[in-house]
C-alpha cells in the first residue's frame, strides 16, 4: 500500500512524524515537493536559493528518491497519488493563512483520498493552547505560562532508513531543483542545521541571555532560517534546553515563535491589517516625499548609525539581528510615520528567514498596533539604543563603514521633533 510523503516546510528526515505516519502501511513512500508558482512568485531571491540548497541536501539523504514537481498543489498532489496509487497522502500541519487555504484545496481535490496532517513547525501547533474558556490568548505572558504547563512531545525517531522509497525515475512529472544562482552567508539544509544549533549549545547558549541584544557579538544561534524551513524541528532543539538562564531565554523565544503563529492562525488579517483595529485611522505619510525617506531607509542612508547598519546588513545578507530589527521598525513608522507594511513587505522580500507570523506581528509590536504591542509612547531612540547595544560602535563600524567621514550623510530628521509628533498622532486615536 503506498503513500504519498509530501514536504513543505519540514525539509528534514529527523524528527519528522508525517514520515512515521507514511511508513505505517507497510508499503512504499514516494517523497515529493511541489514547487508552487505562487511561493516562488512571492519569495525572495536568497529564500528561494536556501530552499533549492535544502531541497538538494533532503534529495541528497534519500539518495536521490526526492521527486520536486511544479505547478498547483491542488492538481500535483492527486496526480502523483493516482500515479502510484496511494492509499493516503502524509504531511506536517501547516496553520498559515496560506496554508489553509492551499491544503483545503488540495482535499478537496483528493476526495475520498486523506490527506493526513501531523504535527506542525512548531512546539506547540496553534489552537492547543487555550485560555480555560477555549479562547485564544491575546498577551503573551499568560500564554507562556499555559504553553509551559502543557509541554510538547518528544522528537520523532525517523531519518532516512524510516520508509522504503519509491524511485522517483519511475514516476512521471518531475522537475530539476533550480539553482538559484544566489550565494547565501551560510549553508542551508539539514545537516547545516543541526551542525548549527549544537555548535550553539556547546560555546553560546550559557551566555544568550546577556548577550542576545549585542549585535556587535556573536552572541545568537543564528537557526531562525533553518526553523523557517524546518530543516531543524525546535522540539529537538527544546531537547538540548536545560534549566540555566541562557536556556530558559532561548525557550522563550521559541514560545514567542509559536504565540504570534497562533495570533496568526487565530486572526488571519493580522497578516497584513492592524491585528488592533483602533490602529487603523493612525495617520501615516504616503507622498513623494515619504517615498523618498522610504528608500533612504532601505540603502541604509538615514544618516542615524545604527539604523544604517541594520539595512545594510539586510540588503548584503538577508540577515538582520533582533535588537536591530527592533530599532529600524521603530525608526520607520515612528520617525518617518510610515506604514508598518511597507517595511513588512521590504523584510520578507530580503530576509532568508522571512516567515509571515513572526515578521507581520514583530513589526505590529513596533508599530504598537499588535497583540503584546510596545506602548504607543515608546518610541526608541536610535542614538541611544547604539550606545547601549553597540558600545564600542563595531557592528556599525562593519556595515557602514564610512560612519565618521563626509561621505556619510546627515540625518534625514530630528529625531526629537518626529518623537513628539509620533506621540501626537498616537494620541489623536486613544
Amino acid at each position: 500500500m503506498p503513500t504519498l510523503l509530501w514536504f513543505r516546510r519540514d525539509l528534514r528526515l529527523h524528527d519528522l512524524p508525517p514520515l512515521l505516519d507514511a511508513a505505517q502501511a507497510d508499503g512504499e513512500v514516494l517523497a515529493c515537493y511541489v514547487l508552487d508558482p505562487r511561493l516562488t512568485a512571492s519569495s525572495g531571491a536568497r529564500r528561494l536559493q536556501y530552499l533549492y540548497d535544502s531541497l538538494r541536501e533532503l534529495r541528497d539523504g534519500l539518495d536521490g528518491r526526492l521527486l520536486v514537481t511544479r505547478g498547483r498543489p491542488e492538481t500535483r498532489i492527486p496526480a502523483l497519488a493516482k500515479r502510484i496509487d496511494a492509499t493516503s497522502v502524509h504531511v506536517s500541519g501547516d496553520f498559515s493563512p496560506f496554508g489553509v487555504r492551499r491544503d483545503k484545496a488540495v482535499r478537496d481535490a483528493l476526495g475520498d483520498l486523506p490527506l493526513e496532517g501531523s504535527g506542525s513547525p512548531y512546539l506547540v501547533s496553534p489552537g492547543r493552547v487555550t485560555k480555560g474558556n477555549g479562547t485564544p490568548y491575546k498577551v503573551f505572558t499568560p500564554f507562556y505560562s499555559a504553553w509551559r504547563e502543557h509541554g510538547w512531545r518528544a522528537p520523532a525517531k525517523t531519518g532516512p532508513k524510516s520508509a522504503t522509497w519509491i524511485d522517483p525515475a519511475d514516476v512521471d512529472g518531475g522537475t530539476d531543483i533550480p539553482d538559484g544562482g544566489v550565494e547565501l552567508e551560510l549553508p542551508a539544509g539539514e545537516t547545516a542545521a543541526r551542525k548549527a544549533w549544537k555548535k550553539f549549545v556547546e560555546s553560546k547558549l550559557g551566555d544568550y541571555e546577556e548577550d542576545r541584544n549585542r549585535p556587535d557579538l556573536d552572541g545568537i544561534s543564528r537557526m531562525s532560517a533553518h526553523l523557517k524551513f524546518g530543516t531543524i524541528h525546535p522540539r529537538t532543539m527544546a531537547a538540548d534546553l536545560g534549566s540555566g538562564t541562557g536556556a530558559q531565554a532561548y525557550l522563550r523565544e521559541l514560545a514567542f515563535r509559536d504565540f504570534y503563529a497562533g495570533v496568526l492562525y487565530e486572526w488571519p488579517h493580522s497578516a497584513w491589517w492592524n491585528w488592533n483595529k483602533a490602529f487603523d485611522p493612525i495617520e501615516v505619510e504616503e507622498d513623494a516625499e515619504a517615498r523618498k525617506r522610504f528608500e533612504a531607509w532601505k540603502a541604509g542612508r538615514t544618516g542615524f548609525p545604527i539604523v544604517d547598519a541594520g539595512m545594510r546588513q539586510l540588503s548584503q545578507t538577508g540577515f538582520m539581528h533582533n535588537r536591530v530589527r527592533m530599532i529600524v521598525a521603530s525608526f520607520l513608522v515612528k520617525d518617518l510615520h510610515l506604514p508598518w507594511q511597507w517595511g513588512a513587505r521590504w523584510f520578507l522580500e530580503q530576509l532568508v528567514d522571512g516567515d509571515m507570523a513572526g515578521d507581520q506581528h514583530g513589526w505590529q509590536w513596533a508599530a504598537g498596533c499588535g497583540t503584546d504591542a510596545a506602548p504607543y509612547f515608546r518610541v526608541f531612540n536610535p542614538d541611544a539604543q547604539g550606545r547601549k547595544f553597540d558600545p564600542e560602535e563595531t557592528y556599525v563600524r562593519r556595515w557602514v563603514p564610512e560612519f565618521g567621514g563626509t561621505d556619510y550623510p546627515d540625518p534625514i530628521v530630528d529625531h526629537a521633533a518626529e518623537r513628539a509628533e509620533a506621540l501626537r498622532r498616537y494620541q489623536a486615536i486613544r
